[in-house]
């Protein structure tokens, strides 16, 4: 038992510099930009934007920072790509000091991007790694592909001994901007912001002292064999041959389905015994009453302490809050990932953990639900337990002291673009 554990050493998100943070005035002008857009498109925009939970400060592609989302190349996406991946393993390797000789297992997550060689080649060629390490290229995986491949590394270590794995997870943005006018489209440029992630994770029981979580339970749950589900989130193109993601009506539906499914295999293994029998009694009694009464519900926190959830948008924080019974303290760090690096896809929910290691709550002991959402469509969660107290600012080192914010709406672009809902084509 003791050479499975699924060890994570360190992590390390990717912060992009200072100039390439889209603010009022850069959103503005990219919207302009846009020809295809009219005074409808503008309303409908403007109050997504307001309402979409997300701050000032997040950060865009260059191409769309400079004004050339028109014509991106290939040279411009695998420049993004570098400086997201390279820049996060060369801090990770510096700060655990474990050099890319040693790694046995490299698992890449950028669903967006395809080349030839491959992301994952690019990386074995600029740190030398060995010609025996075992490497995967997850594509098309979406927002949940981090949690994908942690449950991959962990079965891998369960006949692997003493092995080091690298995991990388980001999104390719430069030559997916969406330059159409369908709203169910348009979503995505409001939502995605510019991210990235690399993990250390190791099975190695001599390393056990410095490692800050260990995975106790890893659940996945795949619908795409259902038809609504499978097309709530689907990369397609417009009427003018835009490519872009159409998220689906149906999507909220799919998500609460997924996640409905998800938990009822996760949370009876973290919860204690004594609150299940409760359940279980409550809802037997319940159920023997001849006027039906509500459904009983679990106590979630009688077995974990921490709630680290993907933060694709406010509706999906507010739909899975109420889902679990959470209240704001347990969704700030994903409301303020969310406002201060926007969905970063399957890199977000490291940017909420590291949220909740800058505010010092994660101590030795405490137990952690990572849950996942994405395209497919899929939703897969993880069990951590804090090996040590975590107290790291990480990117949060810069503005850590006025979080969390007082964020309803977008009062900026509200103030700016007021004049929008007075206009008429």
């Amino acid at each position: 038992m003791r050479t499975q554990s699924c060890y994570i050493v360190d992590y390390e998100c990717y912060k992009a510099p200072h100039d390439m943070k889209l603010d009022t005035e850069t959103c503005g002008n990219l919207v302009s930009r846009n020809k295809n857009l009219g005074i409808e498109q503008y309303k409908f925009l403007l109050q997504v934007i307001v309402n979409s939970g997300i701050g000032e400060e997040t950060y865009g592609p260059r191409n769309v920072i400079l004004g050339t989302e028109e014509s991106s190349n290939l040279k411009e996406a695998f420049t993004e790509m570098d400086d997201i991946v390279f820049g996060t393993l060369d801090n990770l390797f510096a700060k655990t000091g474990v050099p890319p000789s040693e790694i046995d297992v490299l698992v890449v997550t950028i669903s967006t991007i395809n080349s030839a060689p491959s992301i994952p080649a690019r990386v074995i060629n600029r740190y030398k790694m060995r010609d025996d390490i075992k490497v995967f290229n997850l594509s098309g995986m979406g927002c949940s592909a981090s949690v994908i491949a942690i449950d991959l590394v962990n079965h891998l270590f369960r006949t692997h001994k003493n092995t080091f794995a690298i995991v990388v997870s980001s999104e390719s943005l430069t030559p997916n901007w969406y330059r159409g006018k369908e709203r169910s489209m348009m979503l995505t440029n409001i939502l995605f912001r510019l991210g990235g992630c690399s993990l250390l994770l190791t099975n190695k029981i001599s390393l056990k002292h410095r490692a800050i979580l260990k995975l106790n339970h890893s659940v996945r749950t795949h619908a795409g064999s259902n038809d609504e589900a499978y097309e709530s989130c689907i990369e397609v193109e417009d009427e003018q041959g835009n490519r872009g993601f159409f998220l689906s009506k149906n999507l909220p539906k799919a998500a609460g389905k997924a996640v409905a499914t998800n938990l009822r295999v996760v949370v009876p293994k973290m919860l204690p015994l004594k609150e299940l029998i409760r359940y279980s009694m409550v809802s037997y009694l319940r159920s023997m009453r001849a006027t039906p009464t509500s459904e009983a519900s679990l106590n979630l926190k009688s077995g974990i302490e921490h709630f680290c959830i993907h933060p694709g948008g406010k509706a999906v924080i507010d739909g899975m809050g109420r889902s679990l019974g959470l209240n704001e303290y347990d969704l700030e760090p994903t409301r303020m990932a969310l406002h201060r690096f926007g969905n970063t896809s399957a890199a977000g929910l490291w940017y909420v953990l590291s949220y909740m290691e800058a505010k010092k709550r994660l101590k030795k002991g405490d137990r952690i639900l990572m849950i996942s959402l994405g395209s497919g469509f899929k939703c897969n969660s993880c069990a951590w337990e804090v090996m040590n107290n975590l107290d790291e600012l990480s990117v949060w080192e810069d503005c850590i002291a006025k979080y969390p914010v007082e964020f309803s709406v977008n009062a900026s672009f509200l103030e700016k673009y007021s004049w929008v809902n007075e206009s008429r084509e």
